[in-house]
């Protein structure tokens, strides 16, 4: 089998490669940059570089091209970008390489939280109290009445999110995230303002073939950077129930294909469930799932070979997993150091430092050092900070 692996500069897609490239798979490796610690993996036999996602018909040119070339037999796209043209695209793809994602008509929901808002809803699953406006003017009408702290999220993708405690501040960042997330606007799709829910953040995966799981994980956060709500730097694999059902219940009704995390929080006021987003792509804590007996890389690309796997539906629970780099941007904005030193003599957890395919955590050390060196003011609460966050 060889497969085709994009955005080679993600943690997850290292995690992808690794694990293919251990079962004896031949990955490339691929991204719209040059430099990616991917490229510098044992595992990564060839690497290329494709156009930017915003050029759509390039990239896709380039992915066609690309899979000519090495004779590919399977194409896994691992960010939300990738993920989002590989389905728009799905039918020039099909004929050329075997590829698990959602129809476009589905995926357009997942990837829109306004949308995934209100298919929730109708679903009878649980959000966050959340306001839709379309400009300043909307936000004026209800600012008084907000109970502040508030969410200021893009509709599309994650990251872009900000943190109001007052009316004057949501104002403020909410044409700071209509300025950043331009395109968007243009194409209609406005910010969403939502309550603030304190509680542990939790996350349901899934591998879907044609609306039937055939694997699932779940973990709960443990550390995470941004404290206010980014990327797990640690977590544990757990089995809750109703988490279980909960993301199940929503992504059959989606009727999903190929992979997808539901992310919520246990909102600590009242311990009920509130969704969060639907991530639908490989997600940040990959290597947790895979070192607990779930390896979605492999499981996708054996579903893609030959149409079904056996279902996956048990794995390894309290395995706690972290991510060296990220952790120790989280210790060092938490003042948790002490516990992140500690953390090296616990055999217990888990970790992603391969001393057999080193090179991709040097090229992180020094990407670490960069970061912090040209971020310093804003490290701690790049989003901002929530008045009652602890």
């Amino acid at each position: 089998m060889k497969v085709l692996v994009t955005d080679a500069g993600s943690k997850h897609s290292l995690a992808a490669i690794r694990s293919l490239g251990k079962k004896g798979i031949e990955v490339i490796a691929a991204s719209e940059r040059k430099h990616n610690m991917s490229f510098f993996s044992r595992y990564c036999k060839k690497h290329y570089i494709y156009s930017a996602y915003s050029n759509e018909l390039a990239f896709i040119n380039d992915i066609l091209k690309i899979i000519e070339k090495e004779k590919c037999d399977v194409f896994l796209p691992i960010g939300f970008k990738s993920c989002k043209l590989a389905s728009k695209y799905k039918r020039e793809l099909v004929g050329h390489v075997k590829i698990a994602v959602a129809d476009y008509e589905y995926m357009q929901i997942a990837m829109d939280k306004n949308k995934t808002n209100e298919f929730a809803e109708k679903n009878g699953i649980q959000i966050p109290k959340t306001i839709y406006s379309k400009s300043t003017d909307d936000l004026e009408k209800v600012s008084k009445e907000l109970r502040y702290p508030v969410v200021i999220k893009a509709p599309e993708e994650s990251g872009s999110v900000k943190y109001a405690n007052n009316e004057y501040e949501l104002k403020k960042l909410y044409k700071k995230v209509c300025q950043e997330n331009e395109k968007q606007i243009i194409e209609g799709k406005y910010p969403q303002v939502q309550e603030y829910i304190p509680g542990e953040g939790y996350g349901f995966f899934a591998l879907f073939n044609n609306g039937e799981p055939k694997a699932i994980f779940a973990h709960k956060r443990l550390h995470e950077y941004p404290k206010t709500g980014g990327p797990s730097t640690m977590a544990k694999s757990v089995c809750d129930q109703e988490l279980k059902e909960t993301g199940l219940k929503l992504l059959k009704a989606l009727n999903w294909h190929g992979v997808a995390m539901v992310e919520f929080k246990k909102d600590e006021r009242n311990g009920n469930l509130k969704l969060i987003e639907i991530n639908p792509k490989f997600w940040g804590s990959l290597d947790l799932s895979i070192a607990s007996g779930v390896d979605f890389p492999y499981l996708t690309c054996k579903m893609c070979m030959e149409g079904d796997i056996e279902p996956v539906l048990k794995y390894r629970e309290n395995l706690i997993f972290r991510w060296i780099f990220p952790d120790f941007m989280h210790a060092i904005t938490s003042n948790s150091l002490k516990e992140f030193l500690m953390n090296f003599l616990n055999r217990k957890i888990k970790d992603d430092l391969d001393i057999y395919d080193i090179k991709p955590n040097m090229f992180q050390f020094f990407k670490l050092i960069y970061d912090i060196s040209s971020n310093i003011r804003q490290l701690r609460y790049p989003h901002g900070k929530p008045a009652d966050l602890k």
